[in-house]
């Protein structure tokens, strides 16, 4: 299952918070010639490090499957921005 919004929280160094919510497949859309590129990159990194192809995929669709329900933050002085994929 392909996660479909997620919500990013920041909280600014002045305290104040932002939410947004980011819908995953229009920003899919829009960055598709980059994915493409990325696929590409993968497929010649597999190649040239003898990594298994079918095995890399493999961990591709397991990290995505583990994806929907992830959450994690990130805090950097008083900056603090948590990330949550639905």
């Amino acid at each position: 299952m392909i996660p479909q919004l997620v919500t990013v929280r920041y909280r600014r160094p002045d305290g104040r918070r932002l939410r947004l919510y980011v819908p995953v497949l229009p920003v899919l859309v829009v960055l598709s010639p980059l994915l493409l590129l990325a696929v590409l990159g993968g497929l010649v990194a597999c190649l040239v490090f003898r990594v298994s192809l079918m095995g890399a995929l493999r961990g591709t669709g397991r990290l995505l499957w583990a994806l929907p329900g992830a959450r994690f933050e990130i805090a950097q002085g008083r900056t603090a921005v948590l990330v949550r994929i639905r």
